[in-house]
């Protein structure tokens, strides 16, 4: 009788403890989840905001390759040596000197603005290398184009707000959002002034500061990325993992992570993993990811394969 009642108080005792997590536990993961799901809802529109502006990735039209020294006449006429896709059938005359300087004397009785203000004449442009790109803009300001620089090459990158891709644009198609795919990681930095060597989707390889990596643990596995800083003093990370092709874009998607704090980590949610802009338009010079960022696991967090536009 005595051992029979040890026993039952025994699995009475055992049934306690696998009641799983307090009521009060419970209330806490589900407000944690509403609170990332929340942020996320955010996240995403302000990325739809940027993505769609009038001068955002979507209103890209054009890229064309300047001469490594010499003059070319640009417009949207067949005349033209550089011939944009939008624009006056003359825009002006772009000169590039032995010293890579960038200089537009603008065709006379256009309507040319500099950075917001009309046109004065001869006028040197600032490549997006150097500084903040000087903008040219034209056709009552829908229109305008920088002048960047990749590989050592400099081209024109033309933006036009009423470019289909950004008049047909419908929107984005998302994985559910899912706290599992946030994770708290490692920074781990490098050497002072590491760079990386980046190529691009032109094949243009860019060596890209490299200040060091960040590793988290998904289930049993570890995974560690080399992240890149623009200039932000953000880690940018550029990564492929196995729905790249499938359900995701097939080169790659980026995402953003603090610097740590003091402790040392940060926080990856790939919840907010988005497409390059190489995704929506062809104009564009988007990173590849370094094959230390080609992950063995299925990222179903974030976004899909952008929609395609109907003409």
């Amino acid at each position: 009788m005595m051992r029979t009642y040890t026993m039952v108080l025994a699995a009475l005792l055992l049934a306690g403890c696998q009641q799983g997590p307090s009521p009060e536990q419970l209330a806490r993961e589900k407000a944690e989840k509403m609170k990332h799901y929340s942020e996320v809802m955010q996240w995403r529109t302000g990325r739809i905001e940027r993505l769609t502006k009038p001068d955002g990735w979507l209103s890209l039209v054009g890229m064309h390759w300047l001469p490594k020294s010499g003059i070319t006449r640009i417009g949207s006429g067949e005349a033209n040596g550089t011939r944009l896709a939008t624009g006056p059938d003359k825009l002006g005359l772009i000169t590039v000197d032995e010293a890579k300087q960038v200089w537009l004397q603008p065709e006379n009785g256009v309507a040319i603005t500099i950075d917001g203000k009309p046109a004065a004449g001869r006028t040197k442009l600032v490549p997006d290398s150097q500084g903040t790109a000087t903008v040219v803009g034209f056709n009552e300001g829908k229109a305008s184009f920088i002048v960047i620089e990749r590989g050592g090459r400099l081209a024109l990158r033309v933006r036009d707000a009423e470019a289909q891709t950004r008049v047909k644009f419908t929107g984005i198609d998302y994985f559910p959002v899912d706290s599992v795919f946030r994770y708290t990681a490692t920074f781990t930095p490098h050497d002072a002034g590491r760079t990386i060597d980046i190529v691009n989707i032109l094949g243009i390889v860019e060596p890209m500061m490299n200040p060091g990596t960040v590793t988290f643990s998904a289930g049993e596995k570890k995974f560690t990325l080399e992240a890149i800083d623009e200039g932000d003093h953000r880690l940018f990370l550029v990564f492929a993992d196995r729905t790249s092709g499938k359900e995701s874009y097939a080169a790659a998607r980026f995402l953003y992570a603090e610097y740590p704090g003091p402790d040392g980590k940060t926080v990856v949610d790939f919840n907010k993993a988005y497409n390059p802009p190489c995704a929506f338009t062809p104009f564009s010079t988007c990173p590849m990811p370094p094959p230390e960022n080609r992950m063995d696991m299925a990222v179903t967090a974030g976004e899909k394969k952008p929609r395609k536009i109907t003409p």
